[in-house]
């Protein structure tokens, strides 16, 4: 149980030093000699961890999505909170915007981290979905949505935020952005059979400075 526990420890040593140095040089721009020189380890204590460079970035990954996803569940699953509150709060621990979380996700918009980003955009379309379509279910049982495709509307709100929200991808000025988001509120409304004005609160998820124009 003890070699089990150190060869945790150690695979962790290695992920969090790739985390450092990949958010400080990009993927691309880090080598595994640069991940050996961190950790101070021989090249066959490394592949005994890993296969590869990108082994260690899906390892990354997976640690992030554990987390964050995991997250997501504990929020949509806290009845407590009122159902438009737990969308927002749900979208907004996926950091789809790009937050500071963690080192991944603070430099993911760097393009020599081009590969990172499309395989977390593909986690955050793959895996908020499901976990937002529980909400909506819910929704629909108390009357605050109507829509016989509950999954289809999370996915295409899902895909939509992580891609025309996403700065790499849409090029817009804050009086684009403004309208967009306008429109995104006003449509979702609409493919969830919403009262109209009741998604206002998910101005939130772009922060309060685009808030108090929906009307």
């Amino acid at each position: 149980m003890r070699v089990v526990k150190e060869a945790e420890a150690r695979r962790n040593e290695i992920l969090d030093a790739a985390d450092e140095l990949f958010g400080q040089k990009g993927f691309d721009g880090t080598s595994t000699n640069d991940i050996l020189e961190k950790v101070s380890i021989a090249r066959g204590t490394l592949y005994y961890h890993f296969k590869s460079k990108e082994d260690i970035m899906n390892a990354l990954i997976e640690r992030y999505n554990t987390r964050i996803l995991g997250t997501a569940k504990v929020i949509a699953a806290d009845k407590s909170i009122p159902i438009i509150e737990r969308i927002v709060r749900v979208v907004l621990s996926m950091n789809v915007s790009g937050g500071s979380e963690n080192q991944i996700m603070e430099h993911i918009h760097k393009p020599q981290n081009a590969l990172m980003h499309q395989k977390i955009q593909k986690i955050i379309i793959n895996g908020v979905t499901p976990i937002m379509t529980e909400i909506i279910r819910e929704g629909i049982a108390k009357g605050l949505f109507s829509t016989p495709f509950p999954y289809e509307c999370m996915e295409m709100v899902v895909a939509y935020t992580n891609t025309v929200f996403d700065d790499d991808m849409v090029e817009m000025n804050n009086e684009e952005r403004t309208s967009r988001i306008q429109a995104f509120v006003f449509n979702t409304e609409r493919l969830l059979g919403a009262e109209s004005g009741s998604l206002t609160d998910i101005m939130q998820m772009f922060g309060s400075e685009n808030g108090g124009n929906n009307e």
